[in-house]
């Protein structure tokens, strides 16, 4: 996929999201009914509206490319290219009126992460990238780009709840971590991934992850000159499980966490 290519399918992928994020907003802070999915994992009207309108607007733009969604599952395409989408990242927070959800576009092709779109719609921002192109904010004039901190004991960790740290049994590497860093709060979904692609924390730690919550994550980290990995470091977009990084940092908070990366993979 060349340069050409991948500014056209940006730009639908920036169109595709904010078109999305207009239809979430109608919903947002309305007392929209909440159904649990057999995960046990929240779903409103509005996930399922924004992924059917994410859908047909890839299907006639790109009728060749396939489609994963989080809510309607995989759609083949005739060429190696897939769209990743999850129509509301932060469904937790939609439903709860807090305005941290995103709207996830991500372009795999031939197995490798090439675009991707946070799209913050409650807070008026978007955070883009595709692979050599860089990362923006907004807009092409604002580029985006991780912090500098090299230092654990001035880093800002962001991470989901305790709670599901706990169920995951990665507790005590949180502990390590957390203890390590200069401060942490508990910024979750792809909105912490935003903040760390611009600069606003150094370190984002999930113990569970869905390829459809990191596909557009890849890109837009990577490109901001930062590390998006599993426990153990390798970058990947389909492990259960992600870090990021300023880049920095990695090695330091690897040292903290990949024994117990190791551990979980073994089911200790």
């Amino acid at each position: 996929m060349d340069d050409r290519q991948l500014n056209d399918a940006l730009a639908f992928a920036l169109e595709a999201a904010r078109e999305a994020g207009e239809l979430t907003l109608k919903y947002f802070r309305s007392g929209v009914a909440v159904e649990t999915k057999s995960d046990e994992t929240p779903v409103t009207i509005a996930d399922r509206s924004a992924e059917e309108l994410l859908r047909k607007r890839i299907e006639h733009a790109f009728p060749d490319h396939g489609v994963l969604g989080e809510e309607f599952g995989e759609q083949p395409g005739r060429e190696a290219t897939r769209w990743i989408i999850d129509p509301i990242d932060g469904t937790f927070s939609f439903i709860c009126g807090v305005p941290l959800y995103s709207n996830l576009i991500g372009l795999e092709h031939r197995g490798e992460m090439v675009l991707g779109v946070i799209h913050l719609p409650a807070l008026g921002e978007t955070v883009f990238a595709a692979r050599g192109l860089g990362c923006y904010l907004n807009d092409r004039d604002t580029p985006a780009r991780v912090s500098s901190v090299c230092r654990l004991k001035d880093a800002r960790l962001s991470a989901t709840s305790v709670k599901t740290i706990k169920r995951y049994g990665r507790y005590d590497a949180y502990c390590r971590l957390r203890d390590a860093c200069k401060a942490d709060r508990g910024w979750a979904d792809a909105y912490a991934y935003a903040l760390l692609a611009t600069g606003r924390v150094d370190v984002v730690l999930d113990p569970i992850m869905s390829i459809w919550d990191t596909a557009a994550l890849l890109p837009v980290v990577t490109e901001a000159g930062g590390t998006l990995t599993d426990w153990s470091g390798r970058p990947t977009h389909t492990a259960p499980e992600a870090l990021g990084t300023n880049g920095h940092l990695l090695n330091a908070v690897l040292e903290l966490v990949a024994g117990d990366a190791d551990d979980a993979a073994r089911g200790l």
